[in-house]
């Protein structure tokens, strides 16, 4: 397994609010309030009176000790946590699980780049020859069996593929989508959520920018990479 979750307790979604905060009934009758690690609309990923699993951490500087990371909906288990996929790739970098990215040695996190070195490549790997700039987007959202990213316009996802197609031809740049759900098979971009990304992407591609769909598989337990999805656009 890539990922194992620490112990995780089982309950049922009651609402979300604000945002951040999800209550949420355990198994044992007692409503909590956790951590929702997720910003996003969460589009079709946020049903109430589905099960979901918490996490536990016992810090006296959080404010919330619970953590939302998972939700199950028509049987299938879907990540809700993304600070989650940033660990995931690292660990499946580090283990060379991506053979369409070549040859490697170094995997550094968060450089900086970009004209105005405001932004930060989520990893930049390097052998010594052309770099590879690599951005992860966490994509839970779905049509059939496609999975959508973006659920909602993001002037920072077109601006980091403005950013990819800038690196490019010096150096490689890849956009890999971490589709956090085991059921869909293929992917494309949110269209009708932001047409811009979209066009962005499409002329991203044209220009040589790299497009990794992987597929994982959430469980109870963990996580685990089962492969590429199938490019639908």
């Amino acid at each position: 397994m890539l990922y194992t979750y620490p112990q995780l307790y089982p309950g049922i979604l009651v609402k979300r609010y604000k945002r951040f905060f999800a209550d949420v009934q355990l198994d044992t009758g007692e409503i909590i309030t956790a951590h929702c690690p997720n910003t996003g609309p969460m589009t079709g990923v946020c049903q109430i009176g589905a099960p979901v699993l918490v996490s536990f951490h016992d810090n006296p500087n959080r404010k919330l000790s619970y953590t939302w990371e998972t939700i199950e909906i028509d049987g299938i288990w879907i990540g809700i946590n993304t600070a989650l996929p940033n660990k995931l790739i690292k660990i499946a970098l580090e283990q060379r699980l991506f053979p369409e990215l070549g040859a490697y040695q170094q995997i550094r996190s968060e450089v900086v780049y970009g004209h105005d070195n405001r932004s930060r490549i989520d990893f930049l790997l390097t052998d010594g020859g052309r770099s590879i700039y690599l951005e992860v987007k966490n994509t839970t959202w779905s049509m059939g069996d496609v999975a959508i990213f973006p659920d909602t316009e993001t002037t920072r996802g077109q601006k980091h593929l403005r950013e990819l197609i800038d690196v490019m031809p010096e150096h490689r740049a890849v956009m890999l989508y971490l589709i956090n759900r085991s059921d869909k098979t293929k992917f494309a971009p949110g269209d009708t959520t932001d047409p811009i990304y979209g066009q962005l992407l499409r002329t991203a591609v044209a220009k040589g920018l790299e497009v990794l769909p992987c597929r994982f598989e959430v469980t109870p337990e963990g996580v685990e990479y089962l492969g590429l999805a199938e490019l639908a656009f």
